[in-house]
């Protein structure tokens, strides 16, 4: 939006038409469809929600003014005499060259508003240029009608008495605070590198003593038991440095569970009644490659002259047991993808309440700078929530 765009606003056009509607305004509960054209899209969208869903006797009058506290005054002023209409012309008696003031101010690079006075009115008009609006197009609409500023009408507004002085004003304040930026960064990190370099240098020096306290300092861990983990091969070098990361290899690991030689001075468990850890020969050796590690084999029967006693089916005390089936891995995989679907359900609704939220402060952010006040968006999501519930019923 350029200033070459906005022309300047007809005062008489624009609210020529909304003061005689003013008086209706403070009596009637539904909005007059001639005024809604002459609000812009925030306002008038909000005069029609609130209006139509309102469940009170109240008019809408005081859905033009965001301002709750300036209701009742504004309400007092529309149902004085001063707005009413001149029996030849049918307008409202006022000069609009001598008895309005207006001021201009561009609030960011969207939105630019103009601020109407009427001091023998009492009344003030906010206006704000739309771009696009379906009911009329390009042009200065109403964003809020309300009650003087005291002591000054334009003491919370501001603004300039020109648009091309408003533009001026907000690109000089734009360029200030980017070079206030990027001085208050290149000062942050000149200090920074200027504390760091003494602190380099101190650090190179006081190295080599730091890291040998290390050498100094004793091991605190008992060296009585020993890790089940292969010994280090290089403890047969003669150098100081092999002895002592050989050190490490004593240190028991901090994620192994079980000590095995906390076990050592244990006695070992007998193994059940017909079964015996086969004896060391190459023919039990292959035979127990190809099964489970850990299982128990069928002892040796004794011998007897007798023939029956050497048929191992024979004696019905022999037990036979069943080789120990290795742990599949297919329960462990089907456990981790169930943990990893429900990881990525949880990071996926994590992200659709992420957006919600987002979306609801950047609708919170364009309804300050809109003017309506955090009640006012309140009670429009709240509305919103409801019109949702009845449309799932």
């Amino acid at each position: 939006m350029t200033t070459s765009t906005i022309p300047q606003p007809d005062v008489q056009q624009v609210l020529g038409h909304l003061l005689p509607s003013l008086p209706a305004a403070a009596l009637s509960v539904e909005p007059a469809e001639n005024v809604l054209p002459l609000l812009s899209p925030i306002l008038r969208q909000r005069v029609q929600l609130l209006a139509s869903s309102s469940t009170t006797s109240e008019s809408w009058i005081r859905l033009l003014c965001y301002d709750v506290s300036r209701v009742p005054k504004l309400t007092e002023i529309a149902q004085g005499d001063r707005l009413e209409l001149h029996p030849v012309s049918g307008e409202v008696e006022i000069d609009w060259d001598y008895d309005s003031e207006i001021r201009y101010r561009r609030v960011d690079e969207e939105t630019i508003q103009a601020l109407v006075v009427l001091q023998d009115f009492g009344l003030s008009f906010r206006l704000v240029y739309c771009i696009g609006d379906p009911m009329g197009g390009d042009g200065w609409r109403v964003g809020e009608v309300s009650t003087l500023d005291q002591p000054s009408p334009f003491s919370s507004f501001g603004g300039v008495s020109t648009i091309v002085e408003a533009e001026r004003q907000y690109t000089e304040s734009k360029s200030k605070t980017t070079q206030s930026n990027t001085q208050s960064n290149t000062q942050s990190n000149g200090v920074a590198s200027s504390k760091a370099a003494p602190v380099l240098d101190d650090e190179e020096d006081d190295d080599d003593d730091y890291w040998a306290r290390y050498d100094a300092t004793p091991s605190r861990t008992p060296a009585i038991k020993r890790s089940p983990a292969p010994q280090s091969t290089h403890l047969s070098s003669s150098t100081a440095e092999d002895d002592y990361y050989a050190q490490y290899d004593d240190v028991q690991p901090a994620m192994d569970n079980h000590d095995p030689d906390e076990d050592a001075g244990l006695p070992d468990i007998a193994p059940p009644l017909g079964l015996a850890k086969p004896e060391h020969g190459s023919e039990e050796e292959e035979v127990e490659g190809h099964e489970t590690q850990g299982t128990w084999t069928l002892a040796n029967p004794p011998r007897s002259p007798s023939t029956h006693s050497r048929r191992s089916g024979d004696d019905p005390n022999l037990v036979h047991p069943h080789p120990r089936p290795a742990s599949s891995t297919g329960s462990h995989a089907s456990v981790e993808k169930l943990e990893a679907a429900a990881a990525k359900q949880e990071q996926n609704d994590f992200g659709v309440k992420q957006h919600v939220s987002r979306s609801i402060k950047s609708l919170f952010m364009l309804s300050r700078a809109s003017g309506i006040d955090r009640e006012e968006f309140e009670r429009l999501v709240k509305t919103e929530l409801d019109m949702l519930g009845l449309m799932e019923e």
